[in-house]
């Protein structure tokens, strides 16, 4: 089987080049074959790669550059999903893709579920929910795979800065009023396999939107301190850590407070399930 990662350096990119050897023909191919930033560019290799199965892992996730440049985040998580999605179908392939929380405000006091109306707070989250409903228009066997707050020992994300912050300064002050569920990329990795291994054998759900995020949940705060019981596990400086509102640390791009999804679905009809949150930052420490 020909399976194509979009994406090569991102997190779950990454992730998944380690976890999905084995389960056919996977070309990883990142922006010098597939660049994103320009849609319509994506059709001739698709169709010369003719691929049997394809996950979409590129994306634009800068979540507050997004609010300067609006073009280029509707270009990589909008428009290019919408390409992919209409390949996908001409060749009678599904397409597993990754969207995000920020598609919702975080005002619901209870975790979302996949029947919660979305309204995103910003050019992010927005340009994510349109490419979310361009797959969907675009009526072929996908799965849209929300996740939240990912992290990997790759790249730029909240575990390596803290990591680097915690040991540098004497005292760091962290959002605690932002509830979600930290996310290691591995995991997201792990699960994509499983959810192809249950597409391969026949015996798998509904194709559409699911939810796929770590279990448990903590607050930014939160999660500093277990990173930072982590170091001070292994000996290492660990600053003091003060827990402030979000309105204490401005952002350009608003964040939801409440970032938790229900997974249940995901779990009920597919048979996947992420370990918790914090068995899940051990393990990627370790």
């Amino acid at each position: 089987m020909k399976i194509l990662v979009c994406g090569h350096n991102g997190q779950v990119a990454q992730a998944l080049q380690a976890q999905l050897r084995g389960l056919g023909d996977v070309q990883v191919l990142g922006r010098e074959h597939l660049d994103m930033a320009c849609p319509e560019a994506l059709r001739e290799p698709l169709r010369r790669l003719a691929p049997q199965l394809i996950v979409n892992a590129a994306a634009y996730t800068a979540v507050d550059q997004a609010e300067s440049e609006p073009g280029q985040a509707f270009a990589i998580n909008a428009q290019s999903p919408q390409v992919l999605a209409e390949e996908a179908q001409r060749l009678g392939a599904p397409l597993i893709h990754f969207s995000t929380d920020y598609v919702f405000d975080g005002d619901n006091p209870l975790p979302y579920t996949e029947a919660d109306r979305p309204n995103p707070l910003g050019v992010y989250g927005r340009s994510k929910l349109a490419g979310e409903q361009a797959i969907t228009a675009a009526a072929g066997e996908h799965l849209i795979l929300r996740t939240s707050w990912v992290y990997s020992l790759h790249g730029r994300n909240f575990l390596l800065t803290m990591q680097r912050l915690l040991q540098e300064k004497p005292q760091l002050r962290v959002v605690d009023d932002q509830i979600g569920a930290p996310t290691w990329a591995t995991s997201i990795a792990i699960a994509t396999r499983e959810l192809i291994q249950r597409w391969q054998s026949g015996q798998h759900g509904a194709w559409g939107t699911y939810h796929l995020a770590a279990q448990g949940e903590t607050s930014w705060f939160g999660f500093a301190q277990a990173i930072g019981e982590q170091l001070k596990a292994r000996g290492l400086p660990c600053a003091e850590l003060l827990p402030i509102p979000a309105s204490e640390y401005p952002t350009p791009a608003r964040r939801p407070a409440n970032s938790r999804l229900d997974c249940s679905r995901l779990a009920r009809e597919w048979d996947v399930r992420l370990p918790h949150w914090q068995q899940a930052l051990i393990d990627c420490l370790n």
